[in-house]
């Protein structure tokens, strides 16, 4: 069968002739079936089974023919895919020959694949070995072992391989040198299927001109540093790590005094060593061997100072520190003009000092002078002021008694006059204490309770308000700030009265207002204003802006005191004015709890009626002044008061003890004389007698009076005696 299948079908033959073929069989099988076919229908059957027989086969003979179609079709592309791959092999091959750079392929499991002529040249007994399927560790060790490889000094095969093989798995690019002072530069790159690609590069001209270019910027360095050393103004000189002079300029050689034919290159540092200490001496704390065991240091060297002094007067200063290699370098400097210039300056300020201390002696002494003066002309005007007091306050008391008697018109407007003149002396007295007082910074801060105060201040000047046709407003504030009492009311009747003073229409405001912390009393008027220029000049002393004015107006104190009595109590002052439309002074205060508030003397008046009758009532008066204490004896009397008068202290314990009636109030000057005083008075009349209502009159505003006062629980009122706050006692007595 199978050589009947071979014939029938041809594998090489046409389709056509096996075709033909099959027929002829056919023919041949359906005359045989027919003939050998029996009566009983024989050939039919056989007939239908050939006919079945060649569907089937021509059915095979179709798939036959599509299978030989498809492995034609397949054979055809096969043979084209091989052609391809052969020539890009050969393209390959050409494209890696083509490399100017040795090339070889190591697969995965670094086994050579394929390598270029050029690869591995210069080691021809490594050429020699060179095959595909070399393992890479052969390879390496045929190089390792090549006449060709220069070896690094010290280093045998085994080494360089081990060294080789680690730069092997790191990937790296380095450099081989091989014998006859040449280099390759050998890259070893991964493939994407794990594989090594290794390119030798010849870098043999590229080293040489890099170390000749080197050598050449070298030189050039070298020639740059020695022009550099020859410039500088100090004596330079370098040693390497071995101790060695490798530089120096010609500064040193003259700062060193040293021939010529001893600085040369190669010497050692004690040969210079000499040259330094030779005709010097070593001006720092160091011994004469710390140079030398400096520069023999075997461990990091810090920075070295010394200061060495020539016999001829020459001082160098020697800074050395040590080099990146280990060398160091030393560098000296002349500084003697520097130390005589230091020198010189040392004498000059010893001499300026000794001027600057007698010219500070005399001005010490002028300064002590100045003080003397000042303040024996405090003392004068205090004094002054205390005796004016004495008198006026009389003749003021007598006034005003006389006024309240006299039934002539005529004569009480005289009176009247007269006690505003001496109300106006009692004014520029007082100023003139005022600032004796401030003079002796005499201030006592306490609690003061605005709302008595603006009530007095009230009373006081809207009369005079009144009669000349202003409107005067002085807003109400119940809260208690901290403050001289005696000088916040001062400083408020400036404000206030030089605000009446100078506005002719319109109206003078009064307004407490809050602050953070504290009380701003602003004050209002719509007075002619103060220009710009002349806002700072108002605060002097004797300075007014209506220079025209009387002095029964003021001596243009008012300001002055207002600012020095500020600045003393630390309340902030200010001033805004528009010329023409008005001026407002303002002043801070710092607020204080309201329990802990204390009324200024005098407060009481604000709620006081002088016009009370106070009769039945006896009050002891003791004053050495024989006027004020007649002047104040009418005023009592007039508001019913029955007056013990007495001079001194020592007369009122006796009156009292003879009379044997106690009185029911106590009106005493602090300075009686020689005896007893008024506080030491008062103390005994409390020991005999008990508690009376007190008040000690005097001029003197001392803080130890005050003290004295307070601890005897005494209260004061000044001279010249204001008769409101005089009353107000007398009343509330």
């Amino acid at each position: 069968m199978a050589r009947i299948s071979d014939w029938l079908i041809d594998p090489d033959g046409r389709p056509e002739r096996n075709t033909e073929k099959l027929l002829t069989i056919a023919e041949v099988l359906m005359r045989q079936v027919e003939q050998a076919s029996g009566e009983r229908g024989i050939a039919y059957e056989q007939f239908q089974r050939s006919a079945q027989l060649e569907e089937r086969v021509r059915q095979r003979t179709s798939d036959l023919e599509a299978t030989l179609k498809v492995l034609n079709d397949t054979n055809a592309r096969l043979a084209e895919a091989n052609h391809a791959t052969e020539r890009a092999r050969r393209n390959l091959a050409d494209a890696i020959e083509a490399v100017e750079e040795g090339f070889a392929l190591f697969d995965a499991g670094e086994i050579l694949v394929m390598y270029n002529s050029r690869f591995c040249c210069d080691l021809q007994d490594v050429r020699a070995v060179l095959h595909p399927g070399l393992p890479f560790a052969d390879y390496i060790e045929a190089c390792s072992r090549s006449r060709f490889l220069a070896l690094p000094e010290g280093e045998a095969p085994a080494g360089w391989m081990a060294t080789r093989m680690q730069r092997h798995h790191a990937r790296s690019v380095f450099q081989v040198a091989l014998a006859g002072d040449r280099w390759l530069q050998v890259s070893e790159q991964p493939t994407s299927d794990g594989g090594t690609v290794v390119l030798q590069t010849d870098v043999t001209e590229i080293i040489r001109m890099e170390r000749t270019e080197r050598g050449r910027m070298l030189d050039d360095q070298a020639r740059l540093i020695r022009a550099t050393l020859e410039h500088i103004n100090q004596g330079v000189c370098i040693f390497d790590a071995a101790g060695r002079l490798v530089g120096w300029n010609e500064r040193l050689r003259l700062l060193l005094d040293i021939p010529v034919t001893v600085l040369r290159t190669g010497i050692g540092f004690d040969t210079l060593q000499r040259w330094i200490r030779r005709d010097s001496e070593l001006v720092s704390a160091l011994a004469p061997s710390a140079l030398s065991a400096w520069a023999a240091q075997t461990t990091t060297r810090p920075p070295l100072f010394l200061e060495i002094r020539r016999t001829s007067g020459m001082i160098l200063v020697v800074f050395a520190e040590e080099t990146p290699d280990r060398g160091f370098v030393m560098s000296f400097s002349d500084v003697t003009r520097e130390r005589q210039a230091i020198q010189a300056m040392q004498r000059a300020n010893a001499s300026l000092e000794a001027r600057v201390a007698a010219r500070t002696e005399d001005l010490r002494a002028a300064l002590a002078d100045a003080e003397r003066a000042n303040s024996t002309r405090t003392r004068f005007v205090a004094a002054a002021s205390h005796d004016l007091l004495q008198p006026l306050s009389a003749a003021k008391l007598f006034v005003a008694s006389a006024r309240d008697e006299t039934h002539d018109d005529h004569a009480g407007s005289t009176l009247d006059k007269a006690h505003k003149a001496l109300a106006s002396v009692e004014a520029i007295l007082g100023a003139l204490l005022d600032i004796s007082r401030l003079d002796e910074a005499v201030v006592e801060i306490s609690p003061v309770r605005l709302a008595s105060l603006i009530a007095q201040l009230t009373d006081e000047f809207a009369p005079i308000a009144e009669r000349k046709g202003l409107k005067l407003a002085i807003l109400p504030c119940a809260l208690t700030v901290f403050s001289d009492p005696t000088y916040l009311r001062r400083i408020l009747q400036n404000l206030i009265g030089n605000a009446i003073r100078y506005t002719r229409t319109g109206r003078v405001l009064v307004g407490p207002r809050r602050i953070p912390g504290g009380v701003r009393i602003e004050v209002h008027d719509t007075g002619p204003g103060i220009p710009a220029e002349e806002q700072q000049a108002i605060f002097r002393e004797f300075h007014r802006l209506n220079a025209t004015a009387s002095a029964s107006e003021g001596l243009g104190l008012g300001l002055a005191i207002v600012e020095r009595a500020c600045t003393l109590l630390n309340h902030r002052l200010t001033l805004r004015s528009t010329p023409g439309r008005g001026t407002c002074f303002a002043i801070e205060l710092e607020q204080a709890p309201s329990r802990t508030s204390a009324s200024y003397p005098g407060a009481d008046a604000a709620d006081a009626d002088p016009s009370n009758d106070c009769g039945d009532r006896i009050a002891l008066l003791i004053e050495n002044d024989e006027e004020l204490r007649h002047a104040m004896s009418l005023l009592l009397e007039r508001r019913g008061i029955t007056v013990l008068e007495a001079g001194s202290g020592e007369e009122a314990l006796e009156l009292v003890d003879e009379m044997g009636i106690v009185p029911d109030l106590y009106l005493v000057d602090q300075q009686l004389g020689e005896g007893l005083t008024g506080v030491e008075t008062l103390t005994a009349l409390k020991i005999r007698h008990g508690e009376r209502p007190a008040r000690i009159i005097t001029a003197d505003r001392s803080p130890s009076l005050r003290d004295a006062c307070a601890a005897a629980e005494i209260e004061l009122i000044y001279k010249p005696i204001d008769l409101e706050v005089l009353e107000a006692f007398v009343t509330s007595a």
